[in-house]
This record gives C-alpha cells, structure tokens and sequence, in this order.
C-alpha cells in the first residue's frame, strides 16, 4: 500500500512542477530537465512516471482542463439562476486576474503547440467542444425560448469571446482588464436579453 501512496505523490509533485514550469517558461520552456528540477527528481523519475515529452505534454493539457472545468464547476454550483451561472462560468474563464492570464498564457502556448501536433490539436478540440456544450447547456437553461441551433449558436459566440479577450489580455493586460472583459461579457449577455 505505501508503494501506491508514493506513486500518487510522486505524480502529485511532478504535476505541481509541470504547471510550475509551464506558468514561469510556457511551452517551449516546458522538458523533462527543467521539470525534474522542479520536483527536484532525476529526469529518470520524470520519464518513469511520463514516457516522454508528448506524455508530459498531454499531462500538462489535462491539467489545465481539469483546473478551469473545477472553477466552472464551482461557478455553475454557486449561483442562484440560470443567467447567473452563465455569467459565472463565461467570467470564470476569463482572465482578469494575474493567475487567470497565467493560466491563458498556458492555454495560448497549447493552442499555438496544437497547430504543428495532431495530438495536442485533438485534445484542444475536445476540451473546446467540452466548454462550448456546457456554455450551450446554460444558454438554455438562460433562454429556454431558443431554438437549439440558436443556443448553439449563442454558446460558440460567447466562447469565442471569452477566448479572444484571454489571448488578448495575455499580451495587453491594460487594455483588456478586467473592467473590460466584464463590460465586453456583459455587452454579449444583453444582446441575448440575458443581462445579469
């Protein structure tokens, strides 16, 4: 048993180290060395656990989708109607904090891994598609009136717009603040007659 508790552990490090490293070097700065030294291990132990890069890459995919999908699944518990969640969970994936814009800084260098990686892409593909139906799911519960493909739609606009503010601010983050990603979200909802 004490065998298991020390794989869990050391897996535990080595994904703390990944995010480390991603956060402070992004993806280009993200090896096996520069990982091993974080979770101050061998590189040995890194490709024991990962079996080389791509795996660590695909590790550290996972983890940024599992990170957000937790902060929207908590946004989504906490408030108190439809409109409400729709608006938390769109301003939860928006990076109006120094954290939140390290986080898209990460996203961003996955996205720009993913055009040159079929791997990468399919994984971004999916954990995209993942947000969009969840976005989807609320626009419905916010305006059950629309027709589904207007809820889509809705879903893919409001999406691409948090997206494209993330990747913004990740560059400018004075001009695309976060008075503005609220202002910009918040434009969006009204013209859905969804305002919070």
């Amino acid at each position: 048993m004490a065998r298991r508790r020390d794989l869990a552990d050391q897996r535990r490090r080595l994904s703390a180290a990944t995010w480390s490293v991603l956060a402070e070097r992004g993806l280009p700065g993200l090896t096996l060395r520069a990982v091993a030294e974080r979770a101050g291990c061998t590189t040995g132990m890194v490709l024991h656990t990962f079996a080389d890069k791509q795996a660590l890459l695909v590790h550290a995919r996972e983890l940024l989708h599992r990170r957000t999908g937790l902060r929207a699944d908590a946004a989504q518990a906490t408030a108190a109607d439809p409109v409400a969640a729709l608006r938390a969970v769109l301003l939860q994936a928006a990076s109006p904090t120094e954290e939140k814009r390290e986080e898209a800084r990460v996203w961003v260098g996955f996205l720009a891994a993913a055009l040159a990686d079929p791997v990468l892409a399919d994984l971004h593909r999916d954990y995209n598609r993942r947000f969009v139906a969840r976005v989807r799911e609320l626009v419905h519960a916010a305006r059950p009136d629309l027709e589904p493909a207007e809820a889509a739609d809705t879903a893919t606009s409001l999406v691409a717009l948090v997206e494209g503010l993330n990747a913004l601010a990740c560059v400018d983050p004075e001009t695309y603040g976060e008075r503005t990603q609220q202002i910009a979200l918040d434009a969006a909802l009204a013209r859905l007659r969804v305002e919070p």
